[in-house]
């Protein structure tokens, strides 16, 4: 054969195969690029000048590695759509007399115009997108962005070698599949899954079990640490459940509704229900792959947009002054000597501090088993839920809160009042190091503090009658802990007002000052923090929405091949109800009621998927200090009405590719 017998070959092959190469060469262009852009932001020297760089581009290397891996599994599984509806066509060619290896040669072919294709225009594309993405997120981030272009060129080179190690893979299992396969398999293998599929009870039991197993663990987290245990648990239970169920209960499903005859034997139901049993066999790992995406794109999208919505007040829960000192100095006097030096530099800048609270307190971790409060861990539970019980116990005297805020309240030696900053704790008594404590009261406010709220355990104020109860405590907690013990802290916030230019000029005199003369204190301004916050959530919510976008065209591209796929294998059938007397409006409608009962159980999936993980999502925003659950429910509500709609029109635009099809 002359040598370019196969790449033109090739090249015909492509082009007559162009309704399906076309959306997927749009896919790995897109891939490509998304890709490219991530890596290369990751790389921009800009970045650094940004407050939050930091984070951004440790949340954008960790974009790399999600990225790489989906495009690793997601084209591979994507160009497997490819090659069964192509092996009829394959095994044609072999027994026409094109030897195994004259098949790989044109399948590397094709597989290269591919790559260069994806990787020509998808380098092209992130080049040119790549300074949009910057300045989106300089946007998010409020910061100042500079003028210029920039190319990275190892993130071009790290993009080339990635996508051709893909694309060597694809060629690799397409090759693999052909090579092992005999001619008349090739030619049936396009037709496969037309056989009844046989119910398997035992694999839906088990993908049912999964899935309430996977509900009831996300609906009944309760400490926020502990989510973070339960987050994976449960979305490995609700995965492998809902593929169960998709391959399995479904099947199930529809022949439970064939056995009910006052509902089979109606025209419309007839055709519905015996389609969707032969074709759930071959669709079923595909519509549980759109439902997983679909959940996914709904959680990220609702979770970052809640924080990045919800990121003031946040901010204002982590830094509740403009202006904070936390001194751990073990002098009292000098402790007393650095308020005294904060009120000097206020003078010194012009400022009048409003709002000024001041206290001492104590904080130290215990471990939780209901009423008892201690620091061994071996006294509750395994290692492995310890963490769940850990709880940051924060102590102070009556008379400080008192004076914070104005209160007149009594307590006898032996009592305390409690107030939880996430849970509430409902027991008449508290035991602490031994000691056991009756409660006298739940306060309704948590302490203003800032970084007991940042803290992702929970914590618990506790309210002594006087100092020496606090001194009582101090001392066990050194006694027990040892060198990990914790001191008696000074907490003093303020806020001013005054232009931010002199609120910056007083915070980084004052700042200086502290760390020159008070090595255990720290100064904290809310300014300074705002923009690391902005890089934080920000960056999150960029990721969050980058990914959003990838997962979203992995639906189109599955939901378009599985329409093209259905297509196919529905035009004999539509033909034949056709000749047997069946009127044209009576099988389309019977088609595409079958066709949006099967297009949409995957949202109505994702939709239960999203509903049951809202408490332990909740939960897991509660440790970044989200705690507005009502926003929350409203970004998850508008998530998921713009996906739906999404998906509608997908719906609308793929539909008119089958109807084409089957009307052949």
């Amino acid at each position: 054969m002359k040598k370019s017998f196969f790449p033109k070959m090739a090249y015909n092959n492509m082009k007559t195969n162009k309704q399906a190469y076309i959306p997927y060469l749009l896919t790995c262009i897109i891939t490509v690029a998304m890709y490219y852009i991530i890596h290369s932001l990751s790389l921009n020297p800009g970045m650094a000048e940004m407050f939050g760089g930091n984070t951004i581009t440790l949340i954008l290397n960790l974009g790399c590695y999600v990225i790489a891996l989906f495009a690793v599994i997601f084209l591979f599984y994507t160009n497997s759509f490819l090659v069964k509806r192509r092996k009829k066509e394959f095994g044609i060619f072999n027994i026409l007399g094109m030897e195994k290896r004259h098949l790989a040669a044109v399948l590397a072919w094709e597989t290269l115009y591919v790559m260069l294709i994806s990787l020509i225009g998808g380098l092209s594309l992130g080049i040119l997108l790549d300074k949009a993405m910057f300045l989106l997120i300089g946007k998010l981030v409020d910061a100042q962005i500079m003028l210029g272009f920039f190319i990275a060129p190892s993130a071009v080179f790290d993009t080339t070698v990635l996508f051709a190690f893909v694309f060597l893979l694809i060629l690799a299992n397409a090759a693999r599949q052909i090579h092992v396969a005999q001619p008349m398999e090739l030619l049936r293998d396009s037709s496969a899954g037309e056989k009844e599929p046989k119910t398997k009870w035992l694999l839906a039991a088990v993908g049912m079990v999964f899935l309430i197993w996977g509900y009831y663990l996300a609906i009944t987290v309760v400490n926020p640490v502990s989510s973070l245990f339960t987050f994976f648990y449960a979305v490995i239970l609700v995965v492998l459940g809902t593929y169960c169920l998709f391959t399995a209960g479904s099947i199930a499903f529809l022949k439970l509704m064939r056995k009910n005859k006052r509902y089979y034997y109606q025209t419309k139901h007839f055709i519905s229900v015996s389609g969707m049993i032969y074709r759930m066999k071959q669709n079923a790992v595909g519509l549980a792959n759109i439902c997983i995406l679909s959940t996914m794109v709904l959680i990220m999208i609702s979770s970052t947009s809640s924080l990045m919505v919800g990121l003031e007040d946040i901010l204002n829960a982590r830094h509740p002054f403009d202006f904070a000192v936390f001194s751990y100095e073990m002098d009292e006097k000098k402790n007393e000597a650095l308020v005294d030096d904060v009120h000097q530099l206020l003078d010194t800048h012009g400022l009048t501090a409003k709002n000024e609270t001041q206290y001492t307190y104590l904080s130290f971790a215990a471990y939780q088993a209901e009423t008892a409060f201690d620091t061994d861990p071996d006294n509750f539970s395994s290692t492995l839920n310890a963490l769940s019980e850990l709880t940051e116990i924060i102590v102070l005297t009556l008379s400080d809160y008192n004076a914070m805020e104005g209160e007149q309240k009594t307590l006898r030696s032996n009592e305390i009042f409690v107030c939880g900053n996430r849970s509430t704790y409902e027991y008449p008594v508290l035991n602490l190091l031994g000691k056991e404590y009756q409660v006298a009261g739940t306060l309704d406010r948590f302490i203003k503090n800032g970084r007991i709220d940042a803290n992702i355990t929970q914590g618990l104020c506790i309210i002594v009658a006087d100092q020496e109860q606090m001194d009582w405590i101090y001392e066990k907690q050194t006694e027990l802990l040892g060198n990990m013990h914790s001191s008696i802290a000074l907490f003093h916030g303020f806020d001013i007002q005054a232009q931010d230019s002199a609120k910056a000029d007083f915070s980084k005199e004052t700042a200086a000052h502290i760390q020159k003369n008070y090595s255990r204190s720290v100064f904290e301004a809310k300014e300074a923090s705002r923009k690391d916050f902005y890089g934080l959530y920000g960056g999150l919510f960029f990721i969050g929405i980058f990914l959003a976008v990838l997962f979203v065209m992995a639906t189109v591209l599955i939901i378009y091949y599985k329409q093209i796929s259905e297509g196919y294998d529905d035009r004999l059938r539509f033909s034949i109800m056709k000749k047997v007397g069946m009127h044209h409006n009576e099988v389309k409608a019977a088609i595409r009621s079958q066709v949006l009962t099967v297009f949409f159980l995957p949202l109505f999936i994702a939709g239960v998927h999203v509903t049951a993980a809202f408490p332990l999502i909740s939960k897991l925003l509660a440790l970044l200090n989200c705690m507005n659950t009502q926003l929350y429910i409203k970004c998850t509500i508008v998530s998921f009405l713009i996906f739906s709609f999404m998906y509608t029109v997908i719906y609308l635009l793929t539909a008119k590719t089958y109807y084409r099809i089957v009307s052949k």
